[in-house]
């Protein structure tokens, strides 16, 4: 009964064994989460960069206002620091992320064909 109650520590799972560095499945899946929103905030770098690009093109073509030319100029390599800037924040995450690989084959069961999840 005391056995039930006990509070357990994030060095032991609820089976008793020292598990303080082995990853879990748990661990791997929030991996991949965490690569998916990696890939999702590289679009809306890409998406912001094309848009402050676009929007610089457009003062300056469009506008024959001095301040508002100035302002699409300045856009222009905003624009493009935005992109290299989210371009590099990407590709470094990917690099530290991508030695985190399941110790084992979590799609599929061997000779099955089936998917385990």
């Amino acid at each position: 009964m005391n056995q039930l109650f006990r509070i357990h520590t994030f060095d032991e799972n609820i089976y008793g064994q020292d598990d303080r560095f082995a990853m879990k499945l748990r661990d791997y899946l929030a991996t991949d989460r965490t690569k998916l929103s990696n890939q999702n905030t590289f679009l809306a770098y890409i998406r912001t960069a094309l848009t402050l690009f676009v929007a610089g093109v457009s003062f300056i073509q469009f506008f024959d206002s001095l301040p508002i030319e100035i302002v699409g100029w300045t856009f222009l390599p905003v624009g493009v620091a935005t992109f290299a800037v989210g371009s590099l924040r990407y590709h470094r995450l990917r690099k530290a992320l991508s030695g985190i690989k399941p110790p084992i084959d979590i799609q599929s069961t061997p000779g099955s064909g089936k998917s385990n999840i």
